[in-house]
C-alpha cells in the first residue's frame, strides 16, 4: 500500500474507531440515562445521535471517495456495514432515552429491578483537592479502590468515553457503575 493509500486507510480506521466508540458511549448512557430517570443523560444521548449521524455520514463518504484498487476496496465493504451498525446502535440509545425524554414512567417490572440490583450507577464531581485530578484512568485505580468502573467524563457540554490514558481533570463528572457499596467510596475519592 503507497503512502498515500496508507494516510487514507489510517485516516478510515480512525473514523471508524470513533463511531465504535461513540455508539457504545450512547448505550452505556442510554441506560444510565433509563436507571436514574436522568433526563440530562437523556439530552446527552440525543446529541450525540446527531454527532453520530454526521460521523457516519462522512465515514462513508471518505470510504466511497478513496479510490483505493478493486483488490483493497473488497476489504471495505464490510466496514461500511459495520459502520451502518453503529448507527443503528445509536438509533436505538437513541430510543431509550426517548423514553426518559418523555416521562414516561418506568414499568413496575423495571422499577424492581433497578431496586434488586446489586449495581448502580452514579455521578461524581471531580473536586480540585481530589487525588483523582490530573491522574490518568489507569493511575487511578478507581476499580480498585471503589468497585466501580468509569463509563464516562462528562466535561463541560462533552461526554467522553474514557480509555485508560484518559486524563481526570478538577471539574469533570465521572459516570460509573458498580457496586451499590462501592458508590460512596467513589464520591469520597472524587470529593474528599
Amino acid at each position: 500500500m503507497a503512502g498515500k493509500s496508507l494516510k487514507k486507510f489510517e485516516e478510515i480506521v480512525k473514523r471508524f474507531v470513533e463511531l465504535k466508540d461513540t455508539s457504545e458511549l450512547m448505550i452505556d448512557l442510554a441506560y444510565s440515562a433509563l436507571l436514574l430517570n436522568s433526563k440530562e443523560l437523556a439530552e446527552e444521548v440525543q446529541k450525540l445521535e446527531e454527532y453520530m449521524d454526521k460521523l457516519h455520514t462522512e465515514f462513508e463518504l471518505l470510504v466511497l471517495s478513496s479510490k483505493f484498487k478493486k483488490d483493497e476496496a473488497k476489504g471495505f465493504l464490510g466496514l461500511i456495514r459495520l459502520g451502518v451498525v453503529t448507527e443503528k446502535i445509536a438509533d436505538a440509545a437513541a430510543q431509550i432515552a426517548e423514553v426518559v425524554l418523555r416521562g414516561i414512567e418506568p414499568h413496575p417490572v423495571l422499577a424492581l429491578a433497578i431496586e434488586e440490583a446489586e449495581e448502580t450507577i452514579t455521578y461524581a464531581r471531580v473536586a480540585e483537592n481530589s487525588p483523582l485530578a490530573n491522574k490518568t484512568l489507569r493511575e487511578s485505580r478507581i476499580p480498585e479502590e471503589t468497585g466501580m468502573w468509569v463509563l464516562a467524563i462528562k466535561r463541560g457540554e462533552k461526554c467522553i468515553r474514557p480509555k485508560p490514558d484518559s486524563r481526570i481533570q478538577a471539574g469533570d463528572i465521572l459516570i460509573a457503575a458498580g457496586y451499590a457499596e462501592g458508590e460512596e467510596d467513589l464520591k469520597k475519592l472524587a470529593s474528599p
